[in-house]
């Protein structure tokens, strides 16, 4: 019995040159096909492990055979017809999906637009030009709503695979290099040298400290991320969703300085390191406190993690306000 026909063949053999698919790799699945289809559409025949499908490479003609048997059902040619384009196609998917994996592989650790185009209540799906990425719950910023056909900043990650063993392409919007990723963007110091990002530690959604260093030149590092009228890190907030602060820091090798700086925006009266323990004492002022602390601790956390050392915040009595009321006192009196 012909079920492909040798016309079919050669338009295989089209297809597959021009997909770059093995011909003979899709005409074995399809023989894999054919045996699954005919147990399918015949599941009162008894059958056993020995039944095989055979496709003559030359005529297209196709059997089935149990033992060496032809057992080829009359009719059959219809479902085999249907088998072969099935498998075709799930062959051009195949090797499609692999191309552009193989194109969004060169762009991990890079950032790109992604519209939503599901989201199942845990992971959100976007389109992401030629391919689709998924965005895990645990790579998702805290409250931030992923509703179909809006658009997001996202940073590929990597490329894995699902529970099925395809490959899937993994974005994140709350790593850290998203924010470096979209500074190196918008800072063109920092695309060409002159300006370094040192290290960045992030609390998504809330705020996030880069240190930022000299590379080469003359150029004033924080300014040059800040950007004229801080348009240039008011851009990535709002890549990053519109809420989250960023404080740009100057990289100093001096620990001290380092970590005055990193718990801007308080002002530090004094601090005290303990280089061995990696411990730093840092005295402010009472009206300090809760900017150096930071709402629920989020401000001295990060510029914990930011300098690489534990932070206990001293507080003391303001020297400011006694001063100005020591003043007024003066003025009455004279």
């Amino acid at each position: 019995m012909t079920v492909v026909k040798s016309e079919f063949l050669l338009a295989l053999n089209q297809v597959a040159a021009e997909r770059n698919i093995p011909a003979e790799d899709v005409l074995s699945s399809i023989e894999q096909a054919l045996v699954a289809a005919y147990k399918k559409e015949y599941p009162e025949v008894e059958t056993n492990e020995n039944i095989s499908a055979k496709i003559n490479r030359q005529s297209g003609e196709a059997h089935l055979f149990e033992d060496e048997k032809d057992i080829t059902p009359p009719g059959f040619g219809r479902i085999a017809a249907q088998t072969a384009k099935q498998v075709i196609l799930q062959k051009i998917r195949e090797v499609e999906k692999r191309t552009v994996v193989q194109h969004f592989q060169s762009h991990i650790g890079s950032c790109i637009k992604g519209r939503v185009i599901r989201f199942d209540g845990y992971n959100a799906y976007l389109d992401i030009g030629k391919a689709e990425a998924v965005l895990p719950k645990e790579d998702q910023i805290k409250h931030e709503e992923y509703l179909v056909n809006m658009t997001y900043t996202i940073y590929i990650k990597e490329i894995g695979n699902d529970k099925y063993g395809n490959p899937r392409i993994v974005v994140s919007r709350n790593d850290v290099r998203l924010i470096e990723e979209l500074f190196k963007r918008e800072v063109p110091e920092i695309a060409n040298g002159s300006v370094i990002i040192k290290k960045t530690v992030r609390e998504p959604g809330e705020r996030a400290k880069i240190a930022v260093a000299i590379g080469h030149g003359t150029v004033d590092p924080v300014g040059a991320c800040v950007g004229q009228r801080g348009v240039r890190v008011q851009t990535v907030t709002d890549e990053c969703g519109g809420k989250e602060k960023i404080d740009i820091i100057l990289w100093n090798s001096d620990s001290k300085l380092f970590i005055s700086s990193a718990l801007s925006p308080a002002k530090v009266s004094s601090i005290e390191i303990d280089e061995k323990a990696k411990h730093a004492k840092v005295t402010v002022e009472e009206s300090q406190a809760p900017l150096a602390i930071g709402k629920g601790g989020i401000n001295v956390n990060l510029a914990s993690r930011l300098a690489g050392y534990t932070i206990d915040i001293i507080q003391i009595p303001n020297t400011s306000e006694p001063a100005k009321e020591e003043t007024k006192k003066t003025e009455k009196t004279g």
